[in-house]
């Protein structure tokens, strides 16, 4: 038996093909199925079974269409009852497979009420469970996805069903679908998968005494959740199309559509030195599509603007992951237009800048209380967004502005001139190096 594993880093999460005497297992499988379905046939793998773990809320479900396209099975939980046909997952109701394989349903609620993990049985003996999730790699499933007034129930459920994976045999495998970089689990340790003994030895979850403090550790400072999830799992429920075909046209930008929302996927030091007047800013990266979904009103057309010869497959192709189709054109050439701008500096040319400047510091509220910038305006990134500028910045002209390492800065940058300011990116550095300079100088007075 062979596991692949399929890492998309900017959502955080793992798919996997499970390879059995020439037959395979694919589970949650992600939109853009071909990936998995060019590696089954290099391999000459016939694809039996299609495992859903769960709706997923952070990316579009390729599931069905695998299913579809290869004549597999798709296998969901029972109670997830989606508006597609599937094979219910009954927990303990073994799925038989050949040459030995078997899939059993494990039901273990929490991060869903569905939720479903899959216990591998190769001639009867437990090898790997595709966890989900559930259990992960020392941490677990955010119970708080569905809503605040279901968190705690689900949180109690969560406990219950780690307990249940933790008791099956230390030398199982473990393959959990979130991992570190995911929204969907409450934490990250650099690893992507394990096994039932390395979890016994180092998730400090399982050693909660019960349930109710369990939830207390989960929901006592649960982290954002990205806007784009409300629309995903609705999505998942009724089933996605398949990925769009073909390229957007390339367009001038008089003929940017007046109902389209721009996106700037360009360097972010080539939108320093010019942009479009109320676009957004988001540098294609690995977390490209998770920004545009959480920054980007939900269903509005998007126009990209790139450089001169820029592929944009890649931020097509995560666009379309969590469910943005409607991508009407291409900008190459601003021209004229590009008249918005802000400043990238170095440590020391920031820290030359603060002076006088309130300083806005754009990271997640865990950042914060982990390396706390004395002075900042603290805004998370999204809620400049969804809340506006904060009022102690209102007047200000010129704003020093910090993240972790630049990224979320400049983004910030791009929404900061719609309301008349000069952004001063700190850009290759963080928050912390910034204190860490200040306390040194401090230190020297």
């Amino acid at each position: 038996m062979e596991v692949i594993s399929f890492r998309t880093p900017g959502l955080g999460d793992q798919s996997y093909l499970l390879v059995h005497e020439g037959r395979g297992v694919l589970v949650d499988p992600q939109r853009d199925v071909g990936r998995f379905l060019d590696v089954a046939a290099e391999r000459d793998v016939e694809l039996r079974l299609v495992l859903e773990t769960h709706l997923h809320n952070d990316y579009v479900s390729g599931g069905a269409q695998a299913a579809s396209r290869t004549g597999a099975e798709l296998v969901l939980p029972v109670a997830a009852a989606t508006a597609y046909p599937y094979t219910p997952a009954f927990h303990l109701e073994d799925i038989p497979g050949e040459g030995g394989l078997t899939i059993r349903p494990l039901h273990t609620p929490g991060h869903t009420p569905e939720h479903t993990s899959y216990l591998v049985l190769v001639d009867g003996e437990p090898a790997a469970v595709f966890s989900g999730g559930s259990l992960l790699v020392s941490a677990a499933g955010r119970p708080d996805l569905l809503g605040p007034e279901r968190a705690r129930t689900l949180a109690r459920l969560q406990y219950g069903s780690l307990h249940r994976l933790a008791a099956l045999p230390g030398e199982v495998d473990l393959f959990p679908t979130h991992g570190e970089g995911s929204f969907c689990g409450t934490a990250g340790v650099g690893r992507h998968t394990s096994t039932i003994a390395d979890e016994h030895r180092d998730n400090p979850l399982l050693a909660l005494p019960d349930a109710d403090t369990f939830a207390d550790e989960l929901l006592t400072e649960p982290m954002p959740i990205p806007a784009f999830y409300a629309h995903v799992g609705p999505a998942n429920l009724l089933g996605a199309p398949a990925m769009p075909d073909g390229r957007p046209p390339e367009i001038p930008v008089e003929e940017i559509p007046r109902d389209a929302r721009v996106v700037d996927i360009r360097p972010r030091a080539v939108q320093a030195a010019g942009f479009l007047p109320g676009s957004t800013g988001v540098a294609i990266g690995d977390d490209f599509g998770s920004w545009v979904g959480w920054l980007v009103p939900y269903g509005e057309a998007i126009v990209l603007v790139a450089e001169p010869g820029q592929d944009v497959s890649e931020a097509l192709t995560q666009l379309a992951r969590v469910g943005i189709d409607d991508v009407r054109g291409v900008v190459r050439d601003l021209g004229r237009y590009a008249s918005a701008r802000f400043e990238l500096l170095d440590l020391t040319a920031f820290l030359g800048r603060m002076p006088g400047a309130r300083v806005l510091d754009v990271r997640m509220p865990s950042e914060w209380r982990a390396d706390p910038l004395p002075g900042a305006v603290e805004r998370f990134l999204p809620d400049l967004v969804s809340q506006g500028l904060p009022g102690r910045l209102r007047g200000e002209r010129q704003v020093p502005v910090v993240c972790g390492s630049g990224r979320r800065a400049a983004i910030a940058a791009t929404i900061l001139t719609r309301h008349g300011l000069h952004p001063v990116v700190l850009d290759g550095a963080g928050a912390a190096q910034v204190a860490a300079a200040l306390a040194t100088r401090e230190g020297v007075r």
